[in-house]
């Protein structure tokens, strides 16, 4: 586990049991609590400490099972419905409510089956503790400028928001330094897939609450039980979504693997392309929509190849002209196939121009520096290193990552962008490699374009220019 991580986890667990023990023996002195806590949690009326403390158990039990099966984000993130009966409990019972169900509340079904670390329990625990002992502190803050219902409404949204969003941040900064992994991107990435959803649970809170009150003695706790359908049925819309898009992501990588596996020197070759893709695009800091369309489009750049034949795209040997007119017209053919499908919208840029070279001597449209998309310049980088560093037809050795390494630096401002080569050598699959630096041409200026080597065909890839040149420059591209 990281240093950073570890004294993360140490902080927020220290912060949490001092906010939880400092809000107790405060809420005790209070006139009017029970417990340190308000008696409109308790089970009946009249309140008394063992009603109250019922209260407290009963809203403990609801957290439970909402708690017991969280959904697992793409990024790492977990899901909980268990919002809701905490932001209900400080509804009813204040700070010292909201804690401690939210200390209890949350032990999860995997911590009593022993499969979460014992760092992992007390992370758990304190990262919905501390959000809710803030949430519920802005709820009363709130709810203290009128007795009006409607105010206690506007207390219960804040305290809910304020408990929420500090969850999401807890819980992303620790994937961020678990991972290693953008601290926005966590953040946006899974955000964005339920942060309707559980918002949606604030006012569900504040109905929960409500009806607790509103109903005597025992009939509201069984009255209370009946929000068990709306908060499985919000946990259960979160795991459907993660299924689809997984199942969307596998359906594009098992399309990605049947054509790869055409050739069997290149299987696997679009998943490690988009494994290379997506460090590069961290490094970038590209945002959660393009790291998804690195993920997508790396996976399907040379779908294309489907409608290559055999006698080409297997050819050891050099392609002749119009073999090569073939082989280049891929990335079109790819676009055309993916189309199609409007989910892939943002993915036809890097399918299409993935060989477009940055001084625009490349294919399909000849485009030139920036005019060339920017997740198609990164995946371009990402192709090649892929390409040279495997076995392929018309070459059977292949090359070294320092070797590689050094072939994208030789053709950075020819064929790739030199800021995207500059970004790849910070990821891990060049860790520790030796790194010959930019080109003079580059180096402590600005970065320009550079012109093509001579004897570079039109149709060439630098594959070709490999053979070409006399500097014996090697394959620094895919067909």
């Amino acid at each position: 586990m990281p240093k950073a991580l570890k004294l993360y986890i140490a902080g927020l667990v220290t912060l949490s049991a001092v906010a939880l023990i400092g809000t107790s023996l405060l809420y005790a002195q209070q006139p009017g609590t029970i417990l340190g806590m308000w008696p409109a949690i308790s089970v009946s009326e009249p309140a008394t400490p063992v009603s109250t403390a019922a209260g407290l158990v009963f809203w403990t039990l609801v957290t439970l099972l909402a708690s017991a099966y969280p959904v697992r984000m793409p990024r790492g993130t977990l899901v909980y419905v268990s919002t809701a009966p905490i932001v209900a409990a400080a509804v009813l019972g204040g700070p010292v409510a909201a804690g401690w169900v939210a200390l209890i509340g949350t032990i999860e079904v995997r911590e009593l089956r022993g499969r979460v670390p014992w760092y992992g329990t007390l992370f758990n625990h304190a990262g919905m503790l501390a959000p809710a002992l803030a949430g519920a502190f802005a709820l009363e803050a709130v709810r203290s400028i009128s007795p009006d219902p409607a105010i206690a409404f506007v207390a219960t949204i804040v305290g809910a928001t304020i408990c929420i969003s500090l969850n999401v941040v807890i819980t992303a900064a620790s994937v961020s330094l678990r991972d290693g992994l953008d601290f926005r991107l966590v953040l946006i990435g899974d955000a964005r897939g339920y942060t309707v959803s559980l918002f949606a649970l604030a006012p569900l809170a504040w109905l929960m609450a409500e009806l607790y009150q509103l109903l005597p003695g025992g009939t509201r706790v069984w009255a209370t039980l009946l929000f068990a359908l709306p908060l499985y049925t919000t946990r259960d819309a979160q795991r459907r979504f993660v299924e689809m898009r997984e199942m969307f992501t596998q359906t594009i990588g098992a399309l990605a693997e049947a054509v790869d596996k055409r050739d069997p020197t290149t299987s696997m070759h679009s998943r490690r392309v988009m494994m290379i893709a997506s460090d590069i695009g961290q490094v970038l800091h590209c945002n959660e929509a393009e790291m998804e369309a690195l993920e997508w489009g790396g996976l399907l750049h040379d779908v294309g190849k489907i409608g290559v034949p055999d006698h080409v795209l297997l050819k050891a040997d050099r392609l002749t002209k119009d073999e090569r007119t073939i082989m280049n017209s891929h990335p079109v053919l790819g676009a055309q196939i993916i189309s199609p499908v409007t989910k892939l919208a943002p993915e036809l840029p890097i399918i299409r121009h993935h060989h477009e070279w940055y001084n625009g001597s490349g294919y399909p449209d000849r485009l030139i520096g920036e005019e060339i998309p920017k997740l198609a310049r990164i995946l371009h980088v990402a192709d090649a290193f892929e390409a040279m560093t495997a076995k392929r037809p018309y070459r059977m050795t292949p090359l070294t990552a320092e070797q590689a390494l050094g072939e994208l630096r030789k053709f950075a401002g020819i064929q790739f962008d030199p800021e995207v080569v500059d970004a790849f050598v910070k990821t891990k699959w060049v860790e520790n490699v030796r790194d010959p630096g930019r080109s003079e041409l580059d180096a402590g200026g600005p970065i320009r374009l550079r012109p093509l080597p001579p004897l570079i065909g039109e149709h060439g890839s630098a594959a070709t220019a490999s053979a070409a040149t006399a500097s014996g420059a090697r394959a620094a591209d895919s067909r």
